[in-house]
C-alpha cells in the first residue's frame, strides 16, 4: 500500500507519495502550514481519476502533473526513462493514492 510522508525542509512542509517499495511517485509543492499540505493530500485523494493527469516529455525524460479539477497543479512526479514507467507511475497514484495511509514526519 502506497503512503503520503509529511516532512518539514527549508521551513515549508511536504508530501512525497511512496509507493510500497519504496519508490516516491508523486511530490507535492512546499508548503507553509501543515494543515495546508495535509489538505493538499486531501485534494489528491479527490482527485484520483484519469483526467486529472497531463503526461509530458521534457529534455529526453517523461514525467506527469497531477492536477485539481480548476487546473492547479497538486503534485508532480519523478522523472522516467520510458513512457511506460511514467504511465506505471500514474497507475500507482490512481489505484493507491484514495486510501493510501499519511505518516506524519514533521511532528
Amino acid at each position: 500500500m502506497a503512503t503520503f510522508q509529511i516532512f518539514q525542509s527549508s521551513g515549508q512542509y511536504w508530501y512525497h507519495l511512496r509507493a510500497d517499495n519504496g519508490e516516491i511517485v508523486q511530490s507535492g509543492e512546499g508548503y507553509t502550514a501543515k494543515v495546508s499540505c495535509e489538505n493538499g493530500i486531501q485534494s489528491v485523494k479527490a482527485n484520483c481519476q484519469p483526467q486529472r493527469f497531463q503526461s509530458f516529455f521534457e529534455s529526453g525524460q517523461y514525467g506527469f502533473n497531477h492536477v485539481a479539477a480548476n487546473g492547479e497543479i497538486i503534485g508532480r512526479s519523478e522523472k522516467y526513462t520510458t513512457a511506460q514507467a511514467r504511465d506505471h507511475g500514474i497507475q500507482v497514484v490512481l489505484r493507491e493514492a484514495p486510501e493510501a495511509r499519511v505518516d506524519d514526519l514533521a511532528q
